[in-house]
């Protein structure tokens, strides 16, 4: 009985002193700021870390403040120690009222942050889980990478071939959704799990196939499933001679179609049975160029590939439109990818082959879609490229390159938002389109909306793991936060080769902006050793990165003697390439090393004038940048700083290996070749942070 009286007592004093209410207004408390981390700390990337030490905190706060509620309590007069209060002062009632006040408060606030979280944060998320299964049109379907069943292995470019004919063939129906083979590449010829598959990808159907090949006899298998239940709705067998392998094409496109209840037009009926050439090795070297042009690194062996055979099929049949269009495509994207060296002979052959296609096929999609590739790529003409992709688009309903295409185009126009919109359509038809996705997280980054562009990486990322050029951009924007640690991480386990000189330069930059690098020199001495021809003016500007990177180790003869052999091959590429910004910004850059003040101002300004802002707000800046980085280094402090504030303030692509990364003062305060400026009170001030 005693104890019972003594449990009461004590239960009766916790109550009294108001420790129960304190515990509820703690723990209410406490998960509320957990909420409130967890939902508003992503948006500002900030770590999960921090979220999981706030829970910790709670945690070991929780005694703290149970004590401190049984030995304080608020009066009239403000906290007071329990055992001063008088009986006659004591307020505990009143202060029970306060608190359970608070609790309602904080219990409001909770209920708001679930129903925001529930209908307003997390929404887009559940439409992106709900609209695969409301919005999947009947009439879709995805071609999976037919399998190569050739006793020679080198015929998987047939295989490849034969799947993308049948798709473009599909693709020119309008009554279909088709998904582009670039999302699908990823995938295995006939996965287990297809129902996934078809989730992911947006469509109702999925298409299997095989392709053997034996000398000038093909046999070409195919299934068409519908993916929900996995029930095989049509298959066939053909077999056929190499010169009527068209037919196949074209009889499995028009038996999709039946069986998808597509509509067909007189026009797309043509379209689907159109023979390109009579000419099988013609058509042979298409294939194989075709398949070269599909890969998904745009580096300069792929692209010298597809050129090659291109340029053979047509030598092969001169009146091969789609062979000619194709031509023109790679090209156009070479030259302004600078994956072909950017030669004035280069961009007449784009011209030629556009030209040729859309003469001898006037109504061919491709054939357009290489007209408006000239103009955007080459002459950068916008208004009349958006005319030919908008009249390609017509003959192309499927096709994610337009809208892709159109969104590269209005960047450069400073239109970001149309941009984006266009990003999103061209996403829609080509959902899982590595290339796409990092160029939309490109855009981001040129906008310094550095986690939305985190995002998109980590979406290629769940589509090619590991994947080095992805991991090299996220290092990138590591680098323009100033998080040089993070950077090193994502940098440290890669070996990118010689021809990735994107990834090899970031890794130098790395090193420049740590100040420690003397163990990226042998690497680049030994690529120099034995330059590869393909890469052009490119081994140049490596020798340029070689000579800042022994600079900052402090070696100065090795690195004037870098720079003097990097201006002469340089140099040897500016007659053909007079029109190349980043060719003659690397002049520039190599002549402020060798101290030639007044060269290298010159070519800064050269710069500028080849591609003014006004031609082109995407890379336009970059000869800013050049210059901004010249001044800095030659004495003119004025002209470096005003071009500085003008570069935070636009967003822009750079023009080093910072994978289009602009300026930000994060890289201001790192990047040593704005040492010079360190001192100036204007500097200072761009190397602050401003509130986002």
């Amino acid at each position: 009985m005693p104890h019972r009286c003594i449990e009461m007592s004590l239960f009766a004093e916790l109550k009294r002193r108001n420790v129960f209410r304190a515990a509820a207004f703690y723990a209410a408390s406490a998960w509320l700021l957990v909420q409130i981390a967890t939902q508003v700390f992503p948006f500002f990337y900030i770590a999960e870390w921090v979220v999981r030490w706030i829970v910790v905190a709670a945690a070991i706060g929780f005694p703290f403040a149970m004590v401190f509620s049984w030995l304080y309590e608020w009066t009239p007069h403000g906290l007071q120690r329990e055992s001063e209060v008088a009986p006659n002062e004591s307020v505990t009632r009143e202060s029970s009222k306060k608190l359970d006040r608070w609790i309602i408060a904080i219990l409001l606030l909770a209920v708001v942050l679930l129903l925001t979280n529930q209908f307003v944060l997390h929404r887009d998320e559940k439409q992106a889980d709900i609209a695969p299964v409301a919005e999947i049109s009947a009439k879709s379907i995805a071609v999976l990478p037919f399998e190569n069943l050739s006793e020679e292995k080198a015929n998987a470019y047939f295989a490849d071939g034969i799947q993308e004919e049948i798709l473009t063939r599909l693709a020119k129906i309008a009554d279909l959704k088709v998904i582009s083979r670039t999302s699908t590449q990823h995938y295995k010829s006939a996965p287990e799990n297809l129902p996934e598959i078809a989730k992911q990808l947006g469509v109702a159907h999925i298409l299997e196939g095989s392709v053997q090949k034996s000398g000038d006899a093909v046999r070409v298998n195919v299934q068409l499933i519908k993916a929900a239940n996995e029930s095989h709705l049509w298959a066939e067998t053909f077999d056929r001679k190499l010169t009527d392998i068209f037919s196949v094409e074209s009889e499995v496109a028009k038996a999709i179609a039946d069986q998808l209840r597509a509509k067909l037009t007189g026009k797309e009926e043509q379209v689907i049975a159109a023979k390109p050439t009579d000419n099988p090795e013609a058509y042979d070297a298409y294939l194989r160029g075709l398949a070269y042009s599909l890969k998904t690194a745009n580096t300069p062996a792929n692209v010298l590939g597809a050129q090659k055979y291109l340029r053979e099929a047509v030598r092969l049949d001169p009146k091969f439109a789609l062979a000619w269009a194709l031509l023109s495509y790679v090209d156009a994207r070479g030259y302004i990818t600078t994956a072909l060296q950017p030669t004035v002979a280069l961009r007449e052959e784009v011209r030629q082959a556009a030209e040729t296609a859309l003469t001898l096929q006037p109504n061919l999609g491709e054939a357009l879609m290489a007209k408006a590739y000239y103009h955007y790529a080459c002459l950068k003409d916008y208004d009349n490229a958006v005319r030919y992709f908008e009249q390609a688009r017509q003959l192309l309903p499927n096709s994610s390159r337009i809208p892709a295409a159109l969104a590269y185009l209005e960047r450069r126009r400073g239109r970001w938002d149309r941009s984006e919109s266009y990003f999103h359509e061209a996403e829609r038809l080509d959902p899982r389109n590595v290339l796409l996705l990092t160029q939309h997280a490109g855009a981001y980054i040129i906008l310094r909306r550095f986690p939305e562009a985190l995002r998109k990486l980590d979406q290629v990322l769940d589509i090619t793991p590991d994947d080095v050029d992805t991991l090299v951009e996220k290092a990138a924007i590591a680098q323009a936060e100033g998080d040089l640690p993070r950077a090193s991480v994502l940098l440290a386990p890669l070996h990118p080769n010689a021809d990735d000189t994107q990834a090899l330069e970031i890794q130098v930059y790395q090193a420049i902006l740590e100040r420690r690098p003397a163990p990226v020199i042998p690497r680049l001495k030994e690529i120099l050793a034995k330059p590869d021809p393909a890469l052009g003016y490119f081994n140049g500007e490596l020798r340029f990165w070689l000579g800042w990177a022994q600079e900052v180790a402090g070696d100065d003869a090795a690195a004037q003697e870098s720079w003097r052999q990097a201006r002469s091959e340089l140099e040897s590429f500016l007659k053909e390439q007079p029109e190349n910004d980043l060719l003659i910004g690397d002049l520039a850059l190599t002549n402020m090393g060798l101290g030639d003040k007044a060269a290298a101002l010159a070519l800064a300004e050269r710069a500028m004038a080849t591609i003014p802002i006004e031609k082109d707000a995407l890379v336009g800046p970059a000869p800013i940048e050049i210059l901004a980085r010249v001044a800095a280094q030659v004495g003119e402090p004025d002209r470096a700083i005003a071009a500085l504030q003008k570069l935070l303030s636009i967003p822009y692509g750079g023009p080093l290996a910072t994978q289009n990364v602009p300026l930000t003062p994060a890289l201001l305060r790192l990047d040593p070749m704005f040492d010079p400026l360190r001192n100036d009170p204007r500097f200072q001030k761009l190397c602050e942070e401003k509130p986002k």
